[in-house]
């Protein structure tokens, strides 16, 4: 089970709320968030209700104000816990919409799409064992967005409005 709390200022100060399962708006609880400390669990955190907009992946910690976490604003409106996934990873990418075009298989982390597979467009993705995360920008920098085990046959299945993956990486515990 896991623990985050939302406050609305920075260094954990004014109005928090806690939540311990995912919730899809969380609007009514608090209006703004600038700290967030994860007691345990690893979580993803939306910009706006419904699981959209810009994702946070935030494990473990103390983040007291929202730069912390690579927040671009103080809006927190939806919250998923991340199950943790202790066996192996597997997923294999494409570089055209509905399974097409060059394909990759990944089991690790990959810290440059570019430089590793020389694409940085993935259309589509079948994830078929853990939770991963995909970054904008190499080295992990960037929009982040997670990618659950599924069939995503276009790039805005997984939310992104752009087909750019620069690195990708494992939820895993030993991460």
């Amino acid at each position: 089970m896991g623990k985050i709390i939302f406050y609305e200022d920075r260094n954990f100060q004014g109005r928090s709320y806690e939540c311990t399962s995912e919730c899809s708006d969380l609007h009514s609880h608090f209006s703004r968030c600038n700290s967030i400390r994860v007691d345990s669990g690893e979580w993803m955190v939306y910009e706006r209700p419904g699981y959209v907009g810009y994702q946070y992946f935030l494990r473990k910690g103390d983040y007291p104000d929202y730069q912390r976490w690579m927040g671009f604003n103080d809006c927190v409106r939806s919250c998923r816990m991340i199950p943790m996934h202790q066996s192996s990873h597997r997923m294999v990418i494409y570089e055209r919409p509905e399974f097409g075009g060059r394909t990759m298989e990944l089991t690790d982390d990959c810290p440059s799409l570019n430089e590793r597979f020389h694409f940085s467009d993935i259309n589509s993705c079948n994830a078929m064992d853990g939770n991963w995360i995909f970054y904008e920008h190499p080295s992990y920098r960037g929009r982040q967005y997670l990618v659950r085990p599924g069939e995503y046959r276009r790039f805005n299945e997984w939310g992104s409005s752009s087909s750019q993956v620069g690195s990708i990486r494992r939820i895993a515990l030993y991460n």
